[in-house]
């Protein structure tokens, strides 16, 4: 049977923070039933997804920084994001599924991408839960440093708490300067 890596990546239209990717070759034990894209899943059940998967496949993360999604825009920085995923796995696949209509430029593999693969293809499933567990918690961590932006709460995208906090308290380091509403307030 021939080796399928799914990817996908978490965290573009946030207002802060890395992009992640993540790339995972399911086991053939796994429970494909149980995996579904990420944004679709409660916190508690994505978490122990995250977990299950882990156990049962052979995974990888990458992401980009805030500084790269501000040189290179946060499309090429999502391809970046998941060619550091893929490059990272432990075991080389023959086909990579990619969650969307672009793929990384990759040379030595094959790729291909699925629109709504995250919700149509298993493997593709798991890279989305994991990715989004994975950028949540850091996310949420950072969120400890600052409280007045609710970001352990909005992940800081843009909802009326978090852009009504960057009005009061400013724009941070780890926000995306050259993201819309942030970029008019410079």
């Amino acid at each position: 049977m021939k080796t399928i890596a799914g990817v996908d990546e978490v965290g573009r239209g946030s207002l802060i923070g890395p992009v992640y990717a993540a790339a995972v070759i399911l086991n053939k034990t796994i429970n494909k039933k149980l995996l579904k894209d990420s944004k679709s899943l409660k916190k508690n059940k994505r978490e122990f997804l995250a977990k299950y998967i882990k156990k049962n496949s052979i995974w990888a993360t990458g992401k980009a920084s805030v500084s790269e999604i501000e040189k290179i825009n946060i499309l090429h920085a999502s391809l970046l994001a998941m060619e550091r995923a893929i490059k990272k796995l432990k075991k080389k696949p023959k086909l990579i599924l990619v969650d969307g209509n672009k793929t990384p430029n990759l040379k030595n593999y094959k790729l291909q991408s699925v629109i709504k693969g995250d919700q149509k293809i298993p493997s593709i499933s798991a890279a989305s839960i994991i990715a989004k567990v994975t950028r949540d918690k850091m996310i949420s961590k950072l969120g400890k440093k600052f409280k007045n932006y609710y970001w352990s709460k909005n992940y800081g995208y843009g909802t009326k708490q978090h852009l009504k906090a960057i009005k009061k308290f400013g724009i941070t380091s780890h926000h995306r300067k050259t993201f819309s509403p942030i970029s008019k307030l410079k």
